[in-house]
């Protein structure tokens, strides 16, 4: 594993390097020191405060860690941040009392069970952590500042279980009266600021907060810190509104603003805040796709994790080889469907310097995503159809709205980009030509469902999120999946797949797994479930008496149903002009995420030349 103690003297080479660099621009920098996860680990095998459930396999325990481990942790955290400090790093910030990582469960009762001077009181709880600062005082120096990442408020019900905003429960980790008491001690043992946030592993959406949390959603929790301490106080959690952070500031109740994933969507952010360009700014929509999700994938070809990147920004942590450079050729160019994907390959390509029309058949830019970014909680979806519409404007990109392409417009371009999308895959069951049957992007579109009781057929991504929008409406909602489990979407961060289940348990969605519907008849939906012999968490019985593979009939109220079973791609104008200059793109590929019509259309029109794999790697 990589680690400052491998190595020192090389990590002070290289780190002086950047720090260097940063230093340049009149920019201070700060690195961050690791004590890694404890529990929240995916590796069982790695040690914890006491022997408790891992977050990711609850069958297994992770071993309590030993005194020696400490004592050797807290000599890591003094070499470590004393490298730094030889690099020119100006200040070091511990990671951390937060997120439930080590750090974080040592300081909570629940997960500390410990019978040494690390468990106990608060005092002993957080032993470990002061300890750590004082080496790095003691080996940098008084005047070497020390930030630690830092949780307010858990949000946690309990293992594997977190609570959802505006819930009412009882708090399993950290709460607000013992948080006031815990930075505080933490200031008094030598911390010099305080980087915040909420929750733990098991409420990971709250620090790594999803399109379906609230914007600045810690903020009013910070705040509430903010009085307590004496030292500067950062509130980050999808904030990223510089009007709102100027006024918190302004009123006391934070000392800066944090941002991470903005700052990967858009590296020229704060310059264009400063410049007023806010308009300009390319959106981080929460998606977690190609930052929280991508590393941890593992890449096939080097049996090594991807490296960070961003959904929406193919080039972040790849601008060497992945620059938007001008074309040594400029050649004319069409691009077929105004979607995402045809509008990203029409960004680039347009940087490039070639001349493009974008051919879009309805009357207006934005294809399948218009529907898909109609969620209220959406706003940040919308913003970036603002942004791609506004590129088309600025790139000097020629938009023909209502106009078809047509085959023998083939002629009149050197390459041509086919991005037509996909259709919605539709239903032959009994009763769904009924009006009061809809397909998902109709009831996006539209946003008109009145009717008390839903059935929503699919329990992919869309399906879910509709089954959580309109519960929270006072529907009553039952959502219909075939397969054993729903959510079944590659690259899903767990963040946000924890985040939305979490939400439809606490907005009561009747989730119906093994199940289809056999017809609907009489404002009913009768649907059919296959029940097997799953066991329990241990692999054993759950029933004492089993009853194999068993299907039932339940018919379920319906006012209006909702159906949501993916898509099938469009080729038809692609199969009667390919040839080596056409390109497909997007969905008309194959259906997929946003990463994936985004980073295909951008590799697409960075080289111009036919791609077979558009998947991102």
């Amino acid at each position: 594993m990589a680690s400052i103690l491998n190595d020192p003297e090389s990590y002070v080479k290289n780190q002086k390097y950047l720090a260097d660099g940063i230093h340049k621009y009149g920019s201070k920098v700060f690195i961050m020191i690791s004590a890694l996860s404890g529990r929240s680990s995916s590796n069982p095998d790695d040690p914890a405060p006491s022997s408790l459930p891992n977050i990711w396999n609850p069958k297994r325990n992770n071993r309590e860690m030993t005194k020696k481990e400490i004592e050797e942790y807290i000599e890591g955290f003094a070499i470590g941040a004393k490298a730094a400090k030889d690099a020119g790093i100006d200040g070091v910030e511990i990671h951390a009392v937060h997120e439930g990582y080590l750090l974080d469960q040592f300081t909570i009762s629940n997960y500390n069970h410990r019978t040494d001077e690390y468990d106990g009181n608060l005092e002993n709880r957080l032993r470990f952590p002061c300890q750590i600062v004082k080496a790095i005082k003691k080996a940098c120096g008084d005047d070497f500042p020390v930030s630690i990442r830092y949780s307010v408020k858990s949000y946690t019900r309990g293992f594997n279980q977190g609570a959802v905003p505006g819930e009412t429960f009882d708090e399993s980790g950290r709460d607000y009266e013992e948080s006031f008491k815990v930075a505080k001690i933490l200031e008094e043992a030598g911390y010099d600021m305080l980087d915040c946030d909420n929750g733990t592993y098991d409420a990971w959406y709250w620090p790594h907060p999803p399109v379906y949390m609230p914007k600045a959603l810690n903020l009013d929790d910070v705040a509430k810190l903010r009085k307590h301490v004496n030292i500067p106080v950062i509130c980050g959690g999808r904030f990223d509104d510089p009007a709102l952070a100027d006024k918190a500031i302004a009123e006391g109740r934070i000392d800066m603003m944090g941002m991470g994933r903005p700052l990967l969507a858009d590296a020229d952010r704060a310059n264009k805040f400063k410049e007023g360009r806010e308009d300009d700014i390319r959106p981080c929509i929460s998606c977690h796709f190609g930052c929280l999700a991508r590393i941890f994938q593992v890449d096939y070809k080097t049996h090594a994790t991807k490296d960070i990147s961003c959904a929406l920004n193919p080039r972040c942590g790849m601008e060497n080889h992945y620059n938007i450079t001008e074309a040594k050729e400029k050649k004319k160019i069409a691009v077929v469907g105004g979607g995402i994907a045809g509008m990203e390959a029409a960004r680039v390509a347009a940087l490039r310097g070639h001349e493009v029309d974008l051919y879009e058949k309805s009357n207006q830019l934005g294809g399948v995503f218009i529907a898909a970014s109609a969620f209220d909680f959406k706003d940040d979806d919308r913003k970036l159809l603002q942004w791609y519409r506004k590129q088309m404007k600025d790139t000097g990109i020629h938009v023909l709205l209502q106009r078809e392409f047509k085959p023998e417009d083939r002629t009149k371009y050197d390459e041509v980009f086919v991005a037509t999308g996909a259709h919605e895959r539709k239903l032959d069951i009994p009763g769904f030509d009924s009006s009061n049957v809809r397909y998902a992007v109709d009831a996006l579109t539209n946003q008109n469902i009145k009717n008390q009781n839903v059935v929503i057929v699919g329990g992919g991504l869309t399906g879910c999120e509709l089954a959580y929008d309109l519960a929270r409406s006072n529907k009553k909602v039952t959502l219909v999946e075939a397969l054993p489990e729903i959510l079944n979407v590659e690259g899903l961060s767990a963040a946000n797949y924890n985040c939305l289940k979490e939400l439809m348990r606490y907005y009561h969605v009747d989730v119906m797994k093994y199940s289809i519907v056999k017809k609907y008849e009489n404002g009913k939906a009768f649907v059919e479930t296959t029940s097997l012999n799953v066991p329990n968490i241990n692999d054993r019985a759950m029933q004492m008496s089993l009853q194999g593979v068993h299907k039932t009939i339940k018919e379920i109220p319906a006012d209006t149903i909702i159906i949501s079973v993916g898509y099938t791609s469009d080729q038809d104008l692609y199969n009667q002009i390919k040839d080596n200059h056409v390109h497909l793109l997007g969905d008309a590929v194959h259906p997929g995420n946003l990463m994936i019509a985004i980073w295909g259309a951008y590799r697409a029109a960075l080289h111009i030349k036919y791609i077979k794999d558009f998947f991102c790697n």
